[in-house]
């Protein structure tokens, strides 16, 4: 049995931890009760262009060789005066995407549009690299992203652009949509992960005057406050958010419209998921460190402030929830959950714990679900696994977090994009010779068996809460764990095996499809 100072260490650490949990558990509620109360002050168009400005679309892409002509002729489609409309690809690659996007920009190109294709060989700065390059030569007042993956709709500009009626407009934000969403249970998630944070999170900051940010893509910026803000940066892996709030800083107002959707693909499989995650919680912390003492010492109201503090530090809950795991064996051997220590205090702790920690993201989750869907049962079934992935993700999450509080530098990772809509046949899994494949590196095939690691800790945690009578809430909360660790780690393991297996088999030597087109199932 632990005992004396470092029972005492390692308690007090454990109820630390999970009071911060509960505090960033208690501002979801917090996001959820903003969203209702501020949901009718939707934004209106203050003053509409007579004579509509000229806009620049950038797609920046990097070996996107199944999306990038679907971009490139979608992006031609949208709806907009020809002459007052260019169109940048921005093209880092060094695969065959190149010539694909060449071949098709020359073809728009004779179709009468203004579009060009502009190439870099060295990728310095990456994606914010790109799209400072670009702004040299965008003739447009305004200036729309999207990625290789998105299918911007043909009235986007249509339906954003006489916002910018009102001068301190500077950003317009569209909501992404999902269109590989049904296509399996990990994308099924992350959709409603992702329509979460859209509707909940961006609907709940600025309808109530905080804080938020663009997310990379499926925006349009106004070119003088990019410019005045300092333009992209790339000393984060986010130069979205990084952007976002140097120019809120500024005083510039940004719009989010939660009707307006622009459709994209999430990733089909762990290893982009991780990728992708990682990429964002690392650049969320390099941004935090960069960006949120200026904030603080500012003189923006407190409410301002607070959110951008809980916004910014969000990516520090992954390393309290690690911390949260490999405490719980000590303190279960220190005998805090032995049935004769029990009392009415300790199972309204428990109570109290349940309600913040867990019924917080559910409420959340849920009322995102019930404002896009109108209804909420459906999203029911997937909220334990939801939470699962959510723990799952932490251990890549945290040590994204710690790197990027630290200073860390590291190079853009990609998300690969395979062209995947709905389809469920196996077919998208020959598209994996750029998906930057796990089982070529070592680092992530030794975090899975990390995780794997601690899912094995938590079933021994739960066998020794068991054997001491602690079966309470506390037991659920370590089967989520377990199952969140298991989930991750094997899911990693098995498509680094996978990918191994095709590699040996010269699957990843074939070649690209001739047109970079997507095959769509029934044509």
């Amino acid at each position: 049995m632990l005992s004396g100072i470092v029972g005492i260490t390692l308690l007090g650490a454990f109820m630390l931890v999970m009071a911060l949990v509960c505090v960033y558990g208690l501002h979801r509620y917090l996001l959820v009760y903003m969203y209702y109360k501020h949901r009718r002050n939707r934004p209106r168009v203050q003053a509409r262009f007579e004579i509509l400005p000229r806009v620049t679309i950038q797609l920046p892409m990097y070996n996107e060789r199944y999306v990038a002509q679907r971009v490139i002729e979608t992006s031609c489609r949208i709806d907009y005066p020809s002459d007052k409309l260019q169109i940048q690809v921005l093209d880092d690659s060094t695969d065959d995407t190149t010539e694909i996007a060449r071949a098709t920009v020359t073809r728009m190109r004779a179709a009468g549009h203004d579009i060009e294709l502009l190439h870099r060989t060295d990728r310095g700065g990456f994606k914010a690299g790109a799209l400072e390059a670009g702004l040299k030569s965008a003739t447009g007042e305004f200036i729309c992203i999207f990625d290789a993956d998105f299918l911007p709709s043909p009235d986007i500009l249509q339906e954003t652009i006489h916002y910018f009626g009102d001068p301190q407009v500077g950003m317009v934000q569209a909501r992404w949509d999902h269109i590989n969403r049904e296509h399996s249970l990990l994308t099924k998630t992350q959709a409603v992960l992702l329509d979460g944070h859209f509707v909940m999170e961006h609907g709940a900051r600025n309808r109530s005057g905080r804080f938020m940010s663009f997310n990379g893509t499926a925006g349009v910026w106004r070119k003088a406050c990019t410019v005045d803000a300092g333009g992209w940066q790339h000393d984060t892996l986010t130069e979205d958010l990084d952007l976002s709030y140097r120019a809120q800083l500024k005083g510039w107002k940004f719009i989010f419209l939660p009707e307006l959707s622009s459709p994209a693909e999430l990733p089909p499989e762990m290893g982009g998921f991780k990728a992708q995650q990682y990429r964002w919680a690392k650049g969320g912390a390099q941004t935090c460190r960069k960006l949120l003492p200026t904030i603080l010492r500012s003189g923006l109201p407190w409410k301002i402030k607070l959110e951008a503090f809980f916004h910014l530090t969000s990516c520090t809950v992954y390393l309290y929830m690690v911390v949260l795991t490999l405490l719980i064996f000590p303190v279960l051997l220190l005998g805090v959950g032995k049935a004769h220590a029990y009392s009415a205090g300790h199972v309204l702790l428990d109570i109290a714990l349940f309600m913040v920690a867990t019924c917080s993201a559910s409420t959340f989750y849920v009322c995102s679900q019930r404002e896009l869907f109108k209804t909420w049962s459906e999203s029911l079934k997937y909220l334990p696994f939801l939470m699962s992935l959510g723990i799952g993700i932490s251990l890549n999450n945290a040590l994204a977090a710690v790197r990027g509080l630290g200073g860390h530098q590291s190079e853009f990772v990609r998300t690969p994009k395979f062209g995947v809509e709905n389809e469920k046949a196996a077919d998208w899994k020959q598209r994996t010779a750029y998906r930057q494949s796990r089982s070529r590196h070592a680092g992530p095939r030794i975090q899975a068996y990390v995780e794997l690691g601690l899912g094995v800790y938590m079933l021994g945690c739960m066998a020794l809460s068991i054997g001491q009578g602690w079966v309470t809430i506390g037991l659920p909360f370590m089967a989520l764990f377990a199952v969140g660790y298991f989930y991750v780690g094997t899911t990693t393991l098995l498509e680094a095996w996978a990918d191994a297996v095709r590699s040996v088999k010269g699957v990843l030597a074939a070649p690209a499809p001739a047109s970079g087109m997507v095959k769509r199932s029934g044509g």
